[in-house]
């Protein structure tokens, strides 16, 4: 047969690939009111680059690892186990992003080590993981052969993980080892549509795109909505707006009312339209990835779209940055713990994940990165480690932040053609 590697499903879109060049983002650390704090700074900082969600198999991609005897999309059964050698051999190999786990004075992970010493099981931990693309290319070609990874465990985002699971290449999870991560899961991340029920997959973190302004830049106006970055003739030639189709389009798709996890071909077409208005009479000054943040600071930028890790990472410098969930709602992701088809340590891989559906450990590792924490029942465990953490919303949201969360849903490969397309031509990528 052919090679594979001849079939590529990662054909990124001029939007995709400006994505690409998005960096750093920061730890959400802030108050409960929506407004950051003096400094604190964030012990924590995941450094890296992460691509637009998406990608697309090349024409008869899906036919030719069809033929291959490789299973297309949809045809899954639930991925492809190894003899699972986790009684015998006590570890797992553990891929994840970088900064994303906590870590001590002397480099140590605490998480991790007490894992160990209560399990037996060691966790070879790498950090090789900066970019969804980047990382599914490595990945690929053994998935895609059905080989082991050398990987029992990897955390990818969301709509990675979503494609993953659409190729059958992860394995279905054990409910009966999963008692925590079951019982304590948050309900807004408990069925996403990409995996109903949480069958292949569990949240590491949620990430939440909202609205940031410089109040210095904005004469003290506070700047509440996607209709004021739009519209507001005190803010024209110094908005942004993300590189990223999902975070923008869908703020733009909520502050029209419509739902980004049910929209139509026509409300994509609207909210299009509607940022095209913007863009034609020069209110928008560009579409960036994470080189917001510079000119956010200066007040170049007045106000913009923005990842809220940044926004409060700006804070603890900069206290005329301010962050706001407008009232039509904020779009969020998750980096997921999924176990690669022929892990051979699955077991202790999902006793990993449960691990860190426990109170204790979630707190300490939230107490850390400072991202979204998908678990129920840490609230008082993390309040003994850092109250301001606890207090703040975008680390444990309340029912009213929860409420105000949307998910970009799944697209076809024909909407993400199209979709692309029209964003790709809009931000001039």
């Amino acid at each position: 047969m052919e090679s594979t590697e001849s079939y590529e499903p990662d054909s990124l879109s001029p939007a995709q690939m400006a994505a690409l060049h998005r960096s750093l983002r920061g730890s959400p650390s802030g108050g409960p009111s929506g407004v950051l704090p003096g400094a604190r700074p964030g012990p924590g900082r995941r450094s890296v680059l992460r691509a637009a969600g998406g990608g697309l198999l090349a024409a008869g991609g899906f036919g030719a690892l069809s033929a291959c005897g490789i299973p297309a999309v949809g045809k899954s059964e639930g991925g492809i186990a190894a003899d699972d050698r986790s009684a015998k051999e006590k570890r797992l190999a553990f891929s994840n992003w970088t900064e994303y786990m906590d870590v001590d004075k002397k480099k140590r992970r605490p998480t991790l080590a007490a894992f160990t010493k209560r399990t037996g099981i060691e966790v070879e931990y790498t950090e090789d993981i900066n970019d969804n693309n980047e990382f599914f290319g490595k990945v690929k070609p053994q998935l895609a052969a059905g080989q082991d990874t050398g990987r029992d465990l990897i955390c990818v985002t969301d709509w990675l993980a979503a494609r993953l699971i659409r190729f059958g290449w992860v394995q279905k999870l054990d409910p009966a080892q999963l008692p925590h991560a079951y019982a304590n899961l948050s309900a807004q991340f408990r069925s996403p549509d990409w995996d109903p029920g949480r069958a292949y997959s569990y949240p590491w973190t949620g990430i939440s795109t909202v609205i940031a302004y410089n109040k210095k830049a904005t004469d003290g106006e506070r700047i509440t909505s996607v209709s004021q970055l739009l519209d507001e003739p005190k803010l024209k030639g110094r908005v942004g707006f993300l590189s990223e189709m999902r975070d923008t389009m869908g703020m733009v798709l909520l502050d029209l009312g419509k739902d980004p996890a049910k929209f139509t071909d026509d409300d994509f077409d609207a909210a299009v339209a509607r940022l095209q208005k913007a863009v034609d009479k020069k209110q928008v000054r560009r579409f960036t990835g994470n080189d917001y943040t510079a000119d956010l600071d200066k007040g170049d930028l007045a106000a913009c779209v923005a990842w809220a890790g940044d926004v409060v990472q700006l804070g603890l410098a900069n206290p005329d940055i301010e962050f706001v969930v407008p009232e039509s709602g904020y779009i969020t992701s998750t980096d997921n713990l999924l176990i690669p088809n022929k892990a051979r340590h699955k077991r202790n891989a999902e006793r990993l994940i449960d691990y860190y559906y426990e109170p204790g450990p979630a707190a300490r590792l939230a107490a850390y990165i400072n991202y979204v924490c998908p678990v129920d029942g840490v609230r008082d465990e993390l309040a003994k480690l850092d109250p301001e953490a606890a207090a703040n919303p975008l680390i444990l949201p309340d029912k009213a932040m929860a409420a105000k969360s949307h998910a970009f849903r799944s697209l076809t490969p024909e909407e993400e053609t199209a979709y692309e397309g029209a964003f790709a031509k809009l931000t001039g990528s």
